[in-house]
C-alpha cells in the first residue's frame, strides 16, 4: 500500500468518524429530550431524517473510500459498486432536501402573521412528513441510473469500452447522454440549493425586523453582538454559507466527473471528499442552531411581544 493511498485513507476515516460522533450525539440530543418528557418541536422529526440521510452518506463513501485506500478493494463486488454509490446519491440528495425543508419550515414559522407566509402556518406541519417521503422517493428514483451501469472494475476483464472509476466502472456512452444522465441527477440538488438561499434571505430580513422592533418595544439599545436574533442570524448564515459552498461544489465536481471518460484518482477523491463534508459540518451547525433559535423564541415569550412574531 503507498503512503499516499494511506494517506488519503486517514483523511476519509477522519472525515467520516468526526460527521458519524457528530450526527450520533445530535441524534443523543434528540432521544434524551424526547426521554426527558420535552414537547417535541415540528422541526425535530426534520432533523431527525437529516441525520439518517447524513449517516446514509458517511457509511456509504466514507466507509468504502477508507476500506478502498486501506487495501481492501478486494472485497468490492459488482454489489459493492452498484450499493455503495447508489446510497450515497440517495443519502446526498435527501440531506441536501431535507435541508432546505429544515430552512422553508423555519421561515414559515418565525414569520410574522401579517407576511406572505402567514396562510402556511396552519398547514406546514401536516405537509412534513408527505414532503420528507415524497424527497426519499424522488432520489430513489432518480439515483436509479447507478445500480443500472456500475460494476466491478475487478469483474470485467474487457474494460476498453467502460468509463473507469477506480475499482469501478461503467459503460461508456455518448456526451450527449452522459450530459442528459448529469442534468437529470443535479437539477434537483441546484432546485433545492436555490430554494434555501432564497429561503434563508427571508429568514435574515425577518429576524433584522423583529430585533427592531425589540428595540422600539423594550426602549434599550440591544447590542448588535448580543442579541438572540444576532446570534440566530450569524447562525443561518453559517449554515446557508457551508451548505451552499459545500454542494455547489460537490455537485459541480460530480457533474464533471459524470462528463469525463477516464477521470484520475485526483478528480475522484476531491469529489468524494467534497461529499462527505456537509454531513461531516452540518450536525454541529444544526446543534449551535439549535440553541440560537430557541433563545430567540424564549426571548420572545419573557417580554410577551406581541402576537406578530411566533
Amino acid at each position: 500500500m503507498a503512503t499516499r493511498d494511506l494517506a488519503v485513507g486517514v483523511i476519509f476515516l477522519i472525515q467520516t468518524v468526526v460527521g458519524i460522533l457528530g450526527n450520533f450525539s445530535l441524534l443523543y440530543h434528540y432521544f434524551f429530550l424526547y426521554f426527558t418528557g420535552c414537547r417535541p418541536r415540528s422541526t425535530d422529526l426534520i432533523v431527525k431524517n437529516l441525520i439518517v440521510a447524513n449517516i446514509l452518506v458517511l457509511f456509504s463513501t466514507g466507509i468504502h473510500n477508507t476500506m478502498m485506500y486501506f487495501g481492501l478493494y478486494h472485497i468490492i463486488s459488482d454489489f459493492g459498486c452498484k450499493i455503495f454509490p447508489y446510497a450515497r446519491g440517495v443519502g446526498r440528495g435527501v440531506s441536501i432536501g431535507t435541508t432546505c425543508l429544515l430552512s422553508v419550515f423555519q421561515a414559515i414559522t418565525i414569520s410574522p402573521r401579517n407576511s406572505r407566509w402567514a396562510v402556511l402556518k396552519g398547514k406546514a406541519a401536516k405537509c412534513i412528513i408527505p414532503s420528507i417521503v415524497l424527497c426519499w422517493v424522488l432520489q430513489i428514483l432518480v439515483n436509479i441510473i447507478y445500480p443500472m451501469f456500475l460494476t466491478s472494475s475487478l469483474s470485467n476483464k474487457n474494460i476498453t469500452n467502460r468509463k473507469s472509476f477506480s475499482y469501478c466502472s461503467a459503460e461508456r456512452h455518448d456526451k450527449t447522454r452522459d450530459s442528459l444522465y448529469a442534468a437529470l441527477l443535479s437539477f434537483p440538488d441546484v432546485l433545492f440549493l436555490a430554494f434555501m438561499l432564497w429561503t434563508s434571505g427571508c429568514m435574515v430580513f425577518i429576524l433584522y425586523r423583529h430585533k427592531q422592533r425589540m428595540q422600539r418595544i423594550l426602549r434599550t439599545n440591544v447590542s448588535s453582538t448580543s442579541s438572540p436574533e444576532s446570534r440566530a442570524t450569524k447562525t443561518i448564515l453559517l449554515l446557508v454559507s457551508t451548505f451552499v459552498c459545500c454542494n455547489t461544489l460537490s455537485t459541480t465536481f460530480h457533474i464533471v466527473l459524470s462528463l469525463f471518460d477516464n477521470p484520475n484518482k485526483l478528480l475522484l477523491n476531491i469529489t468524494s471528499g467534497l461529499t462527505l463534508c456537509f454531513p461531516s459540518i452540518s450536525p454541529f451547525l444544526l446543534m449551535a442552531r439549535e440553541q440560537s433559535i430557541h433563545g430567540l423564541l424564549c426571548q420572545c415569550k419573557e417580554h410577551k411581544v406581541p402576537p406578530s412574531y411566533e
